[in-house]
């Protein structure tokens, strides 16, 4: 796995854009974006799992659009293992791209 997606993994989940928003939270912010953005396409499919894990409660000033390309570039895709947390809208939005394309998850995938 690159070190870039190590580290976007050790920091795990990205704030909400009002934490984001705080002074004190300005060079976190700052690392996410970089690391972020300094991955290229495609993933492979244990750095889209690890990418998955990133997905926080909103869009994070666009951010998560970044991880959504970045999973979805994965060569397994759709990972249906990174898809169970229904209860997070990244996750939810996924699934739904996947449905409107016609893809379905499997029975016992999740």
């Amino acid at each position: 796995m690159r070190e870039e997606i190590e580290q976007l993994a050790k920091m795990g989940p990205l704030p909400s854009y009002r934490t984001a928003m705080r002074e004190d939270q300005r060079k976190l912010l700052e690392e996410y974006a970089l690391l972020i953005v300094s991955v290229q396409q495609p993933v492979t499919d244990e750095e889209a799992r690890a990418l998955a894990s990133l997905f926080g409660p909103d869009d994070c000033f666009g951010m998560e659009w970044t991880l959504v390309g970045l999973v979805e570039s994965a060569p397994g895709w759709p990972l249906w293992d990174c898809l169970k947390n229904t209860n997070n809208e990244w996750i939810q939005m996924l699934r739904q791209r996947l449905e409107n394309a016609g893809i379905s998850c499997p029975r016992n995938a999740g």
